[in-house]
């Protein structure tokens, strides 16, 4: 793998308050210029290393005591040193902390980065000791007050990537979001090229302690020696005792996802705002509760030393369950931050064994494999990974020489056509003379196959070629002159009104798009049946639809972010930030050709399109909670006999492996859709059209199962609104609660599921999106 092209690996130091750096124990000290300062030595220790950055805190423990003089003895939230204090010094604190809050500096000895230098080589952390989401207020905005001075502080530097300490406290993650988006929207706290991420344990860190103090904290007033090497490692240990998990590991992934949730929501999905994943806690979970990971946008991952094990040989390692979630993350380019690579953990290595090895796992990922193979996939989308583009205008627009370029990169698709088209000729009598029309030629990639197919077979065949666009047009007749010959007849003219010579036995295209039909293949063919003999056959014979709900925070900012009619347009798009919310597709609906029911006028062509009109209703189960940003569409396509092709995510490489011409189309929500775990999310999309055009409408609810006892329908009817209201306290002590009161039976009332013991009952739903196609349709 190129040098560029590789993750890049940062190291982490807790502080750089000693007068050396620290050295590694597997190199010699690099050469250091005297006049270097103690930062720069250590970044030139680190690069001598091989680590490309390094992660430091912005501040020292100088600031930490300050912060903690001023704020920490207010008497709302620290009443215990009340005591200590006469009234005297308790004002002047105040005083002080007052002065603070309006306005401060920090001192010299407050702050471990002062030269342009030293940040160009830096990640800044913020002090892990803020406590945005404590339970106290006072601690929080002055928390936050110190969060604005060093982020002001690193904006000043320069310095492009800051991670912000871990939220900790579930009921608070408002509160820390809040002060986030605060400082993401105030130009005077963050200048525009600086990015923040969020370090976000794996697993809840918000777990309650025993040990935790006032504050909500374990750490506020420990001394930075005494603390546990990580929040993650304190909070997991108290909530998982003994090897007896008092939650399950998936729950404690689920509430720190939903905290992360939190906070990218209430900060808009700025593109500014990243997370760090922090993996100081082997993983646990199932796969498909760390899928929804993949959605997010990851920037680095962080591996203390202590996440590793040692292997036989006493070398550092990750376990099998780790090694397998970095591996797949790879594709998303985070960068990992090591720590304490230098204390000796591991007996075998030294320092440089933890990088080697990370190495190593990015060398083996399979997208890293993949990338290497100039046919697969992962090569030819390279740079077009969660790119939107707009789906293609067959009927309106000519394609342009360069499209036709890439879609003829695809030697997998024109095989499946070679051989549907030798079937189909192995199965027509040997001394016939068969017909071929390849309507929509392009350049002629389909001719030459048919070429192929008709010498394979030993069968006597002729060929039109039908082609609207001009310019390609000219293309066929040079191609008809030198490589084809006399069997090759050109027919310039639409497909839905040109006459051919004498009809066919065959009919081939390649009209086909991300959803099977949002290319207009069904329009098109309407007017080509009628180059078919009764007996004709069409290549492809159908095609489905297919479709699944989706998560990914990029594509719904990316969508949202150029207006709400874009918010309403489908998307061809190469997926890989994503989440699939459920485990399988569904199919929505089947075209097929030759119609067998078709009403024609006397040219052969339809009295209208509304034979082409579909709708679906699907029914996803979503296992692990979610953000619901979109709908991912699919097709599959039977070209002839088992001869098909597929971008289906479970079936492609089985059908069609490493087909490179189609990527899936995206229908993205204008708002996120909360989904819990186990929810039910109903979809229903529909394919419109008009005398013009053609248009998709889209919507989802979503639905909850929750037994009889928990549901208004099934407390005791007969219970007046006093009683009613004890069992349902409401906020509105004046508002008496009434319309439950009904001698309906509770299996007719409306979201009764017919199960025993459950009904199904609607928690939310999205906005009908593109009525009308008032965001986006395909011209006829």
């Amino acid at each position: 793998m190129p040098m560029k092209d590789r993750i890049p690996i940062h190291i982490h130091y807790d502080l750089v308050n000693a007068s050396t750096p620290p050295v590694s124990k597997s190199k010699p000290l690099a050469r250091m210029l005297p006049s270097q300062s103690n930062l720069e030595k250590v970044i030139a220790e680190a690069h001598s290393n091989y680590y490309d950055c390094v992660c430091i805190p912005i501040t020292t423990d100088e600031w930490r005591k300050r912060w903690s003089r001023l704020c920490l003895t207010n008497p709302e939230s620290s009443p215990t040193s009340v005591q200590h204090k006469s009234p005297e010094e308790l004002l002047k604190q105040q005083q002080d902390a007052e002065l603070w809050r309006a306005s401060d500096a920090f001192s010299l000895s407050e702050v471990n980065i002062t030269k342009l230098e030293e940040a160009e080589n830096v990640i800044g952390l913020v002090s892990d000791w803020l406590e945005l989401d404590s339970p106290d207020e006072w601690v929080r905005l002055d928390s936050e007050l110190a969060l604005r001075q060093e982020l002001s502080y690193a904006s000043y530097l320069n310095i492009a990537s800051v991670i912000l300490p871990p939220p900790r406290n579930r009921q608070h993650a408002v509160d820390y979001a809040r002060a986030i988006n605060g400082c993401l929207n105030n130009s005077g706290i963050l200048n525009p090229y600086m990015h923040l991420s969020v370090r976000i344990p794996l697993y809840d860190s918000a777990v309650a302690s025993p040990s935790m103090n006032m504050t909500g904290s374990p750490y506020i007033n420990v001394e930075p020696g005494d603390r546990p090497d990580s929040p993650t490692e304190a909070a997991f240990a108290s909530a998982h005792i003994g090897g007896t998990p008092k939650k399950s590991y998936e729950e404690d992934m689920n509430a720190s996802w939903e905290m992360w949730d939190v906070i990218r929501t209430i900060c808009e999905y700025n593109p500014r705002l990243g997370m760090t994943l922090d993996l100081s806690v082997p993983v646990q979970a199932s796969p498909g509760a760390l899928s929804r990971w993949n959605s997010e946008n990851l920037k680095h991952v962080f591996f203390p030393s202590s996440s590793f094990v040692s292997n036989k040989g006493g070398y550092p390692v990750l376990p099998k369950a780790t090694q397998a979630f970095i591996r797949d993350i790879i594709k998303h380019r985070p960068s990992f931050i090591l720590s304490g690579t230098a204390d000796g953990l591991h007996k075998t290595g030294g320092e440089s064994a933890y990088h080697q090895y990370l190495r190593y796992l990015e060398r083996s990922s399979p997208s890293v494999i993949a990338l290497d193979n100039e046919l697969s996939v992962e090569n030819f989308a390279s740079g077009y990974w969660d790119y939107l583009q707009a789906p293609l205008q067959p009927l309106m627009d000519n394609l342009q020489m360069t499209t036709y370029e890439v879609f003829e990169r695809d030697p997998v698709k024109y095989q499946k056509y070679e051989q549907a088209i030798y079937l189909a000729l192995c199965d027509r009598p040997a001394d016939s003379r068969t017909v071929l029309c390849v309507a929509g030629a392009g350049r002629g990639p389909l001719v030459s196959r048919c070429l192929k197919a008709i010498t394979r077979s030993s069968r006597k065949a002729i060929i039109y070629v039908v082609e609207k666009n001009p310019s390609a047009f000219v293309t066929l007749q040079e191609k008809c002159n030198s490589e084809w010959g006399p069997e090759v007849e050109l027919l310039f003219g639409d497909m839905r009104s040109i006459p051919v010579p004498e009809k066919a036995d065959i009919l081939i295209s390649e009209l086909l798009g991300s959803f099977g039909d949002n290319e207009l293949s069904p329009e098109c063919l309407d007017g080509a049946m009628r180059f078919l003999k009764d007996n004709g056959i069409s290549i492809p014979s159908s095609y489905t639809a297919h479709l699944s709900p989706m998560s990914s925070s990029k594509l719904y900012h990316e969508a949202n972010a150029m207006g709400s009619k874009n918010a309403e347009t489908p998307y061809v798009v190469i997926f890989r930030a994503v989440n699939q919310l459920s485990v399988e597709p569904q199919e929505c609906w089947e075209f097929e050709h030759p119609r067998k029911d078709a009403t024609l006028d006397s040219n052969g062509l339809p009295y209208t399109n509304s034979h082409n009109t579909r709708s679906a209703h699907l029914t996803f189960q979503i296992p692990h909670a979610g953000e619901l940003h979109g709908l991912a569409g699919y097709f599959e396509a039977c070209l002839y006999g088992d001869v098909g092709l597929s971008i289906h995510p479970l079936r492609k490489d089985r059908i069609s492996p490493n087909m490179l011409s189609w990527f899936p189309i995206f229908f993205p929500f204008k708002e996120p859709l909360y989904l819990p775990a186990g929810a039910e999310l109903d979809v229903a999309i529909w394919r419109l059209t008009d005398k013009k055009k053609v248009w998709y409408e889209w919507f989802a609810e979503s639905y909850l199962r929750i037994p009889k006892t928990l549901n208004p329908h099934s407390y005791n009817t007969n219970a007046s609104p006093e009683n009613m209201s004890a069992l349902l306290p409401s906020p509105l002590a004046d508002a008496p609660m009434t319309g439950w009161h009904t001698s309906t039976p509770e299996s007719e009332l409306p979201g009764h599921s017919g199960l025993t013991g459950e009904v199904r009952t609607k928690i939310g739903q999205t906005a009908l999106h593109n009525p009308g196609g008032r965001g986006s349709w395909i011209g006829l």
